[in-house]
């Protein structure tokens, strides 16, 4: 089974956050991170950009070592660090999620990534002018804020404590299949 194949690359459980832009995955991940941390769940997040993205300063010195064609460049103080990469091609989501320190986090929260083959909770809004998004085997709930008639869990968009109850069901689930 794939989950399986990225779950032993990995050893960290991916749970996707998925669905049209607007639906509200930064905003839900916002609230839900707390949530997870309050019970004791150490989360990570990979955010999936289609824009182009800067996290440097230009002319600050650590931009600068970037420009003169170091691949990596690792930015660091007493609080935290960041390691910058240059890809001349996109990496894939294991190689991302395998970056991870695996004694600092027990789920990955990925936003985006759609078409990745890894369990997902699918977000739409009754608001929204497009349909629900295809829902394939790898979704394993819907958040929404409407009613729905579905062969998933239907979640409440709205109601974070009950995501946070899916998702550490599903965490304890997967743990102990391991």
């Amino acid at each position: 089974m794939i989950f399986k194949v990225i779950f032993m690359n990995n050893q960290i459980p991916l749970l996707g956050i998925t669905g049209y832009s607007g639906s509200g995955k930064t905003t839900l991940l916002e609230k839900l991170i707390p949530e997870l941390i309050a019970r004791h769940i150490r989360v990570s997040v990979i955010k999936h950009s289609h824009h182009n993205m800067q996290v440097d300063k230009e002319g600050k010195d650590s931009w600068r070592m970037k420009e003169a064609g170091s691949s990596q460049v690792i930015l660091a103080n007493d609080e935290r660090w960041a390691i910058m990469t240059e890809t001349p091609k996109p990496v894939s989501l294991d190689y991302l999620a395998q970056q991870f320190d695996r004694t600092l986090t027990d789920l990955v929260l990925v936003e985006g990534f759609k078409q990745e083959p890894i369990p997902k909770i699918l977000l739409h809004r009754q608001e929204m002018t497009k349909p629900l998004p295809e829902i394939d085997e790898y979704v394993l709930a819907v958040a929404t804020n409407y009613p729905l008639e579905i062969d998933r869990t239907l979640l409440d968009i709205n109601r974070i404590p009950q995501i946070a109850d899916f998702i550490e069901n599903w965490l304890h689930h997967f743990h102990g299949a391991r």
